[in-house]
């Protein structure tokens, strides 16, 4: 009878440790299931973004120095704004005196020379300069040939009276002139000084973007929920320099 008895608990005993093998497994299977789903996870990074090039040279180019400014490195930047700020009072300076000067020569001619300017070109105001009266320069043309270069003397005309008066016409001339080939080279001095500045301001967003590569540090925040069981809050930080 007892044998009979042992061998009907036997099996009841290992049906029950297999139900409750059972039961522990599909709970973990259960909670891994759960642990994956309902992670709510908030990331926290440094905030150092990487920096474009392109947009670098593109603020550089529109005001030199602003592409140092971008890349966070002013301090270089600042000379390429000064510059930039210099070259345009040149502009400035010299277009206005080389109006001035222009407006000068332009009444003397008309006053001293008894010149007609209507109508004429770059040509005829520098050869009044060169020439004390028509005559003289339509004589020096005739001699070397250039009949096509020729003034008619009733449109053309101009008489300075003394080399003194020439002499003085050709350097108000001179000097607006001058200053109207300054303006071309202070414009180009503006265009190398953007250049200039887009180059130096692509080398520090590469300084900038290699310093973010090897200072980064994140932080992640998650609440894991389990079945039965307590949540969990998880913490992470990592880190490298």
């Amino acid at each position: 009878m007892k044998k009979i008895l042992f061998l009907l608990l036997v099996p009841s005993f290992l049906f029950a440790q297999f139900q409750q093998t059972k039961s522990i497994a599909e709970l973990k299977s259960q909670i891994k299931l759960d642990e994956v789903s309902n992670q709510n996870l908030v990331q926290l990074h440094n905030g150092m973004e990487k920096k474009s090039p392109g947009l670098a040279i593109i603020y550089s180019l529109l005001l030199p120095g602003m592409g140092e400014l971008y890349a966070g490195n002013y301090s270089s930047g600042m000379y390429y704004t000064i510059a930039d700020a210099v070259f345009w009072g040149g502009v400035a300076g010299f277009n206005i005196y080389g109006n001035w000067q222009e407006n000068n020569y332009r009444s003397f001619a008309e006053s001293k020379g008894n010149a007609d300017l209507t109508g004429k070109d770059e040509d005829y105001f520098s050869n009044l300069g060169l020439y004390v009266d028509i005559h003289e320069y339509n004589r020096t043309q005739e001699l070397n040939r250039n009949f096509d270069e020729i003034y008619d003397v009733e449109t053309h005309h101009w008489d300075w009276k003394s080399n003194d008066r020439r002499s003085e016409y050709r350097s108000m001339w001179t000097s607006s002139e001058s200053a109207f080939n300054n303006i071309r080279f202070a414009v180009g001095a503006l265009i190398v000084n953007r250049i200039v500045s887009a180059i130096n301001a692509v080398r520090l967003v590469s300084a900038y973007n290699n310093k973010v590569e090897d200072m980064q540090w994140n932080v992640s925040v998650g609440m894991t929920n389990y079945p039965n069981l307590p949540s969990s809050l998880n913490l992470n930080f990592s880190a490298s320099f």
